[in-house]
């Protein structure tokens, strides 16, 4: 395994919709993660891949997360793996990266089986661990403890941010420390 890269990742924000993100455990603290996550991909330029489930009858991504995001497509889905669905798998081919990041929500259905699908396909596959919920604390750790069971590497949002900035010399480092401070 090697560090992530700013040229080789790119990031999922699964499913983070209005009835089901008002259901979540912690939501706030997620909220406050994946916006951090987010922002800081855009310091680097990192594409940012949406998913919504069922938006028609779970709603559309909240609005703290889509104003950060207003030209990124949102991607329905029916699949709870995010790579069921072909507009979602030819968003990440596009991108050409192989470290995928994910975020979101539910960790232990749509993350866990995006995550077990992407390993299968050759992904390094990372989860922002403090950026993703389940509607209860065991769903959530169980969803975690498989993925790291089947191979996924764990971090925090700090861990990825500073691992992308790699060093206080980097002229992003200001822009990164202002968004986890």
């Amino acid at each position: 395994m090697s560090l992530l890269s700013v040229e080789d990742t790119v990031l999922f924000v699964i499913d983070m919709q209005g009835n089901l993100y008002e259901s979540m455990q912690d939501k706030q603290f997620l909220l406050e993660n994946v916006r951090k996550l987010v922002r800081g991909m855009q310091v680097f330029g990192i594409p940012v891949i949406v998913t919504e489930q069922i938006p028609e009858k779970l709603g559309p991504t909240i609005e703290p997360v889509a104003s950060l995001l207003p030209d990124a497509p949102r991607i329905p889905k029916a699949d709870f793996s995010c790579c069921g669905d072909e507009k979602i798998m030819k968003a990440l081919k596009a991108a050409e990266r192989r470290q995928v990041l994910l975020s979101g929500i539910e960790t232990h259905v749509c993350v866990y089986q995006t995550a077990i699908d992407l390993l299968g396909f050759g992904y390094d596959v990372h989860l922002v661990a403090d950026a993703v919920s389940s509607r209860t604390v065991l769903n959530r750790e169980i969803g975690i403890g498989r993925m790291r069971d089947e191979g996924v590497h764990l971090a925090s949002t700090e861990m990825v941010l500073f691992e992308l900035v790699r060093t206080a010399d980097d002229p992003k480092f200001k822009e990164i420390f202002k968004i986890v401070k």
